[in-house]
């Protein structure tokens, strides 16, 4: 091939549902295939310490009941990497029943339905750990213990393109991956029809959060990337916006320490000498990539440990005295905490917010005092009882706080629900390091089934 197109509807299939127009010009300009990335880190650690998804099942199948059906009527592959947030089993197992069902209902013709799992076992990196194969922390954490180990729910292992492409390999119509590089995704189909790894994996980075690389802002819109042997392309379906220079370049950089590297899955991809030009009102080409694949292999893990129950209360603060010590009120509400549950075996917060005066819409003032606090509490203990109790306690007894020098009885405190929410589970990360492995099929087994009637 010459060129290979590939279509992009969201950055992060079901957070937030696909926007069908700008999709369906993205497929009635001509595709090879249609991918999404479905992950992400950037939820937080509750859903893979539950193993659970950051968005209600009806979102996600929104996603893929028009990517499935755009592409079997187009006869070109599908791809999700990262299902249902996670990539854990049960999310992949998920999706799968989802293209199932939405195959059965449309009387899709039959075609192959491939996927893979990347949770891992805990015993196997204990293994690891006990023959002296260090799991090397990221972004300064130490090595991985034993007790981080224990103290972890669920694990995933971050795929490179090894399982997408056996897939492809072996026929598969449409893929549903579990943790993935985002990247890999879409990398994964340009080197199955032998594109250069440094424009493959550069598509990859252009393509993963979809509108985000196109002006101006607009989220879950669709973007089509073009490949060649040298180049990339990307292009803005939505009437409304351009992949300008800017923009494209602009993406490639965000979040990192160096703006011109980034690791992705299996090497580093070397932005230095990309040149962007801006080829017609809509469309940038970018050349000059540059992929260094790593030496030996090393996978990503990402682990999430559960830490107890969690309540959240609101406060309202309108009184200039109770503002002006509302850290004084937060301390005797911690102490009324401490007098019934100690010191310890709970996490208690309190997030305040409205501190500076704002003037305007949006200069803060500095010496300008606020006229109103909200005081967020977040309360988290083993037990569901005791972290709506301690909630309780520590919300309401703003109201009753004892000022020195202050007159008058309750009131300072203009509001507090006399009830407290009851909250997603507290959970925290545990994994964030890599580990060696043989190859990259090592953690992530596959398998293809047959969907549709």
């Amino acid at each position: 091939m010459e060129t290979l197109r590939i279509i992009c509807p969201n950055g992060h299939l079901g957070f937030a549902p696909l926007k069908v127009d700008s999709f369906n010009l993205g497929v009635k300009a001509g595709m090879d295939y249609i991918a999404a990335d479905s992950g992400s880190d950037d939820i937080g650690p509750v859903p893979l310490g539950t193993d659970t998804s950051a968005s209600p099942e009806s979102w996600q199948r929104h996603d893929l009941e028009h990517m499935l059906l755009a592409a079997r009527k187009n006869k070109v592959p599908m791809i999700i990497g990262s299902a249902g947030d996670t990539g854990t089993n049960s999310r992949v197992d998920k999706y799968v029943a989802m293209i199932i069902d939405i195959a059965k209902q449309h009387k899709l013709e039959k075609f192959k339905l491939g996927f893979f799992y990347s949770e891992v076992d805990k015993e196997i990196i204990r293994t690891k750990i006990l023959n002296d194969d260090e799991i090397t922390g990221l972004d300064g954490r130490p090595a991985l213990t034993e007790k981080d180990l224990d103290a972890t729910e669920n694990i995933v292992a971050m795929a490179g393109v090894h399982p997408f492409l056996k897939l492809l390999e072996e026929g598969a119509d449409v893929i549903i991956g579990g943790r993935s590089s985002d990247s890999a995704i879409f990398a994964s189909a340009a080197l199955h029809h032998g594109f250069p790894e440094s424009q493959a994996y550069y598509l990859g980075k252009v393509l993963e959060c979809a509108s985000f690389c196109a002006e101006p802002y607009g989220g879950k819109e669709t973007v089509l990337g073009e490949i060649t042997q040298d180049s990339v392309s990307v292009t803005a379906m939505h009437p409304g916006q351009r992949c300008t220079v800017a923009s494209v370049a602009g993406h490639a950089m965000y979040e990192r320490s160096n703006p011109f590297h980034e690791f992705v899955a299996g090497g580093l991809l070397d932005m230095t000498h990309c040149n962007y030009k801006q080829i017609s009102e809509k469309t940038t080409r970018v050349t000059g990539a540059k992929f260094t694949p790593s030496e030996g292999i090393r996978v990503k893990l990402e682990g999430s440990g559960f830490l107890g129950y969690r309540f959240v209360g609101i406060a309202g603060i309108r009184d200039p005295q109770t503002i002006a010590k509302v850290d004084q009120v937060i301390d005797w509400a911690k102490d009324a905490v401490k007098e019934r549950f100690g010191d310890d075996g709970y996490e208690l917060h309190y997030n305040v917010y409205g501190r500076n005066g704002i003037m305007g819409e949006l200069e803060p003032l500095k010496d300008t005092p606020s006229h109103e606090l909200c005081l967020i509490v977040q309360g988290v203990a083993p037990t569901e009882e005791m972290a709506e109790e301690l909630t309780l306690i520590a919300t309401r007894q703003l109201f009753y706080a004892r000022l020195e020098n202050v007159k008058g009885t309750a009131g300072g405190v203009s509001f507090v629900f006399d009830e407290v929410l009851k909250a997603s589970p507290a959970c925290i990360w545990t994994l964030n390091h890599t580990m060696s492995v043989s190859d990259g099929l090592e953690l992530f087994p596959t398998k293809i089934i047959s969907a549709g009637v």
